[in-house]
């Protein structure tokens, strides 16, 4: 008897080149006795509606896109309360979390090794109720995961982040936050901060492998401060290049849960997706919420 699968393809992700294998990756899927069943994104939040619907019915959910993708099946899952595994072959322009993970970037590849990988346990985070898997942040560079057009990210990849993310260097707003956890407390004026379990953030910064564990029950938090001279803002640019933690302009520590305090109007984003902000948010980790398929020389 067939093992039934379902496969979300974002069929826009990166520069479509997941569309043009999709022919291959079923048949591979297939050789290893699976039945496929295929459902191509139409809109925002229709992958986490389908997973939601599915997911209980199927023994195997499979994401081809990018992180946003991911993130709504990851979100449709834990929705739907199965504890169906996932498997991921990221098709996006960045790919933060499965960069994280060292997933391939040859999506054949990455398709053999759900199939032949291991079923890793992972946390996933809960913004204010709103799941998200690798990062929640605010600040210089996050604006520009989604207002990128996605007609950039296809032509330029990663570039195209980078140079959006630039127009943010020119409007810079320090924002005055509070974040309090079990250990710690911490308030003043950033111009970044992340909350993350990843070791790239915004397809830009990058946080030490040697900090980063996935499946620990704590996230990363990295808070950039508001430099307000010529010498600080260059402590803070070494301090990032150099991952330099004990800088004086960087606040880093690690938590399970984070009362913060903030501007209402300031936005956020969720792997890369907008987040209308509030006045008090509530960041907790759901540690090993969910299996994924990784192949067996990922880490």
């Amino acid at each position: 008897m067939q093992k039934e699968l379902l496969l979300i393809i974002n069929p826009y992700a990166g520069q479509k080149k997941a569309n043009r294998q999709l022919c291959d990756i079923l048949q591979l899927f297939g050789s290893y006795g699976w039945e496929c069943l295929v459902h191509p994104t139409k809109a925002r939040g229709d992958g986490r509606d389908t997973v939601a619907a599915l997911a209980g019915r199927v023994s195997l959910v499979v994401c081809i896109g990018g992180d946003g993708t991911f993130n709504e099946c990851v979100d449709g899952l834990l929705a739907s309360g199965a504890d169906t595994p996932l498997g991921y072959i990221p098709a996006g322009s960045t790919n933060d979390f499965a960069n994280s993970l060292k997933l391939s970037k040859n999506v054949l590849a990455a398709a053999k090794d759900i199939m032949e990988g291991e079923a890793r346990k992972l946390d996933v985070g809960s913004f204010d109720g709103r799941h998200f898997t690798y990062v929640a942040s605010f600040g210089a560079f996050t604006r520009a995961s989604y207002s990128t057009p996605q007609s950039a990210k296809n032509a330029f990849g990663h570039l195209a982040y980078i140079m959006e993310g630039m127009k943010d260097l020119s409007s810079l707003k320090p924002r005055h936050l509070r974040f309090e956890t079990r250990e710690t407390i911490c308030e003043g004026d950033y111009i970044f901060g992340a909350v993350s379990n990843s070791t790239s953030v915004a397809g830009i910064l990058t946080i030490s492998p040697e900090l980063v564990d996935m499946n620990d029950g704590k996230f990363e938090v990295l808070l950039v401060k508001n430099p307000t001279n010529p010498v600080e803002f260059s402590e803070c640019l070494s301090a990032l290049t150099t991952r330099d933690y004990n800088s004086s302009m960087i606040t880093f520590f690690s938590a399970d849960r984070i009362r913060i305090t903030a501007d209402p109007s300031m936005d956020w984003t969720l792997d890369g997706e907008w987040q209308e902000g509030s006045a008090e948010i509530g960041i907790e980790n759901l540690h090993g919420a969910i299996s994924l398929y990784v192949g067996r020389k990922a880490k």
